[in-house]
């Protein structure tokens, strides 16, 4: 009885949210500087290729700004990043995760894992995770981000969307994917990631509104 009264309770206020961010105004948030202007040389790490969106995925994601990368280590191997921002403005979609998209394409979960990076100058709450297509694996990390805040989870991240209408009158988020293929060797495609990861971190906090 008392779960049910919760659940109830939590459904009713999620009701009253939804109604305060749909009937009142919110403040669109523009990057701070556009994503095409991202380093394509930075550190050990250079940029190998980039690519655009078809407008049909463009019409599901509606990021108000993205990018979608490859960039190659010095010691070679190559890591795949993508940034999609949405304003929060009328125009912009919902954040898509990957626990939906990547299946859709025949990609298939092989083990998911929330982690916490903390460094110095980097503490990241983040999903590890293993995909596999046929004999191609990719191991991702990905997060939310939203005002300075790192989620790693869909409903935190609705959660943080609510707080920040409510309180600030935004609703602008953020979704950073890192991609690393890999054949056998998992570990190693890790801490390839992870290097990344904490090299290129403070450039992104750099192109996304505080």
């Amino acid at each position: 009885m008392i779960h049910r009264f919760r659940f109830i309770l939590l459904y009713l206020l999620l009701m009253a949210t939804w109604s305060y961010i749909h009937f009142h105004a919110t403040t669109t948030v523009p990057v701070t500087r556009p994503l095409m202007e991202f380093p394509g040389t930075y550190r050990e790490w250079r940029m190998i290729s980039q690519s655009r969106f078809s407008e049909e995925i463009l019409n599901v994601l509606k990021p108000t700004d993205y990018l979608w990368r490859q960039y190659e280590g010095k010691e070679g191997g190559t890591i795949g990043l993508y940034i999609g921002y949405h304003d929060g403005g009328t125009e912009s979609g919902e954040i898509h995760s990957p626990k939906h998209c990547l299946p859709g394409s025949g990609w298939q979960q092989v083990s998911t894992t929330p982690m916490l990076l903390s460094e110095p100058q980097c503490r990241i709450n983040l999903v590890k995770a293993v995909y596999q297509k046929g004999d191609s694996k990719e191991l991702l990390f990905y997060w939310f981000q939203v005002h300075e805040m790192t989620l790693s989870d869909e409903y935190t991240l609705k959660l943080a969307e609510v707080m920040n209408a409510i309180i600030h009158g935004r609703r602008d988020a953020a979704f950073i994917r890192v991609t690393v293929p890999f054949e056998t060797d998992e570990d190693q495609a890790v801490q390839r990631g992870i290097g990344f990861i904490r090299d290129i971190y403070p450039l992104i906090r750099g192109f996304l509104p505080s």
